[in-house]
């Protein structure tokens, strides 16, 4: 005959199964919410059965479907999730890629800088560019316009106007061209910021 403790390590050890398509530390915590919730209801009622008590909380199926509808990875139509690693979860907060993409171009675009501080200003804006594409805040066609607008457009731009004859002299045209341009990485990068799931 099982004690009340087989009961409960069973019991837990059937929603972890279930909850295997949960990143790890999710899957980790929501076992430890219900041997916390286990633990306070046996203490609150001390004459409940255990089986009563994990009958209460529901079938480790509808506990662990249900936390991966809330973690957005609920297999679709009934089917069983893939076995296989849980997702990976960004490491990296949201703000961080928009920072390195639209901060050094405010300082490429209006304020002169030497060679080398321009390609520093370059080597971050490809490092936000990375962030975001690896990010888990965004999908994919966003991060593709993202990466478009704040990285790709921009930088042709440059290259065009500085190495072709195709943009007209003068510093007045310079700057305008420049207010454009850190206009249209502002805008996308606000766009990101509100579009960005949390």
């Amino acid at each position: 005959m099982k004690t009340t403790s087989d009961l409960v390590h069973d019991y837990l050890a059937a929603v972890e199964r279930e909850a295997s398509a949960l990143p790890a530390e999710r899957r980790q915590e929501l076992v430890a919410d219900l041997a916390e919730h286990i633990e306070v209801t046996r203490a609150e009622r001390p004459d409940a059965e255990v089986g009563q008590i994990l009958a209460e909380l529901g079938d480790p199926r509808t506990i662990a479907a249900t936390a991966l509808a809330e973690a957005g990875n609920a297999p679709s139509w009934g089917t069983p999730a893939p076995a296989g690693p849980p997702a990976r979860r960004g490491k990296v907060h949201p703000v961080v890629p928009l920072l390195l993409l639209t901060l050094p171009l405010f300082v490429t675009a209006l304020v002169p800088v030497m060679d080398l501080a321009s390609l520093l200003c370059g080597l971050l804006r490809i490092t936000g560019a990375v962030l975001l594409c690896t990010s888990v805040h965004w999908t994919g066609v966003q991060k593709t316009a993202g990466v478009l607008l704040t990285l790709v457009v921009p930088s042709t731009a440059v290259l065009l106007w500085q190495e072709t004859t195709i943009a007209p002299a003068g510093d007045t045209p310079a700057l305008v061209a420049n207010l454009v341009m850190v206009a249209v990485v502002a805008v996308t990068a606000g766009w990101l910021w509100r579009t960005r799931r949390a």
